[in-house]
């Protein structure tokens, strides 16, 4: 008596298989026209995400300094990505799903080399800027903190006459020399010379500059800090202050003699930010060229963009990083270079 083998209607054991399965819903991509007229909505928004970030400096500054506001909050857009793509599994539109495609290859486009670690080894000088905020509520505290960072030259901003001389108690035993223009200063373990104030466009100091004579050579060394920007419903992206000191520094930066350059500074604008363009266009950032991460430095309590800033020229980054929160509501960054 024959045995028979297989099942009695006719589909064989690899009906269940992966290969079955693909097929299977494959047919219904075909048979279901629902899958691709669903979801446009979303398709749209996906395509205008996708458009958003890869034009962003299209994006007219003429109303309310909207491109700059997109440009300074820009890898936060990423967000949307995940949001879209979730739901347009929900809808069960391959048509929206497959949209999402393109503002995630954008954004990996812009970002992705931030997300590894390019820090090595190497470096024979350390530096760090913090913006230790004219109402920090321990000023001793941080100055301890930032001495203990292992930075050879050290920049501070927003710096008042009352916390003033205690900042410079705190930071004496760790640095020899330093010298302060205005709200900002600078402190070193190596001699300080040809030090003065920057002329920045606000009508006080905010701004300076100092050549650090480290063991491998001369450094000039910028400390600044640019006005504050704020976001107003009737105004906008209020920055114009902030965008002719940038010119200003710009300028400075670019007639500078010595061929090895490090700014250090609130800059109050992150490196996406078109209206930097006079300084970021002749400068590298630390965190970009040798850090790990998006190195954002405010605000302290949730970090959500890098508005602090090393920048170098004629000078190597070996790694970048931000330090521990102090008294501030931004946090301190440090870089190690190659002089």
């Amino acid at each position: 008596m024959a045995q028979a083998y297989g099942s009695s209607d006719g589909h064989d054991s690899g009906s269940t298989g992966p290969g079955a399965r693909l097929r299977r819903l494959g047919h219904r991509l075909r048979s279901d026209r629902g899958y691709w007229r669903r979801g446009i909505v979303l398709a749209a928004l996906a395509v205008l995400l996708a458009l958003v970030m890869l034009l962003h400096a299209q994006i007219p500054n003429t109303v309310g300094n909207l491109g700059s506001l997109t440009e300074t909050f820009l890898p936060w857009l990423g967000l949307f990505v995940p949001v879209l793509l979730v739901l347009g599994f929900v809808r069960k539109s391959a048509t929206a799903v497959i949209a999402v495609l393109l503002p995630a290859i954008v954004w990996l486009n812009l970002f992705g080399g931030l997300l590894t670690d390019k820090q090595h080894s190497g470096g024979d000088l350390t530096v760090a800027t913090h913006n230790v905020n004219a109402d920090n509520a321990d000023p001793a505290g941080t100055a301890e903190a930032l001495a203990a960072s292992g930075a050879q030259v050290l920049a501070l901003e927003e710096l008042t006459g009352e916390a003033l001389p205690t900042y410079e108690k705190a930071l004496a035993d760790a640095y020899p020399y330093h010298s302060v223009q205005g709200t900002v200063g600078l402190w070193s373990k190596y001699r300080l010379t040809d030090t003065r104030p920057v002329d920045i466009k606000l009508g006080w100091t905010r701004a300076m500059r100092s050549t650090v004579t480290t063991p491998e050579g001369a450094v000039a060394v910028y400390v600044a800090h640019m006005p504050s920007v704020r976001v107003k419903l009737d105004s906008g992206f209020t920055a114009s202050q902030r965008d002719k000191s940038a010119d200003a520094l710009g300028e400075a930066i670019a007639d500078e003699r010595l061929g090895k350059v490090i700014l250090l500074g609130d800059l109050n604008g992150t490196m996406n930010d078109r209206a930097l363009n006079a300084v970021t266009s002749q400068m590298r950032s630390t965190q970009g060229a040798a850090g790990s991460g998006f190195g954002f430095s405010w605000p302290a309590a949730f970090p959500m963009a890098r508005i602090d800033q090393i920048m170098v020229r004629g000078v190597e980054p070996a790694s970048s990083w931000t330090l521990p929160e102090t008294g501030s509501d931004h946090l301190p960054i440090a870089a190690r270079v190659e002089v």
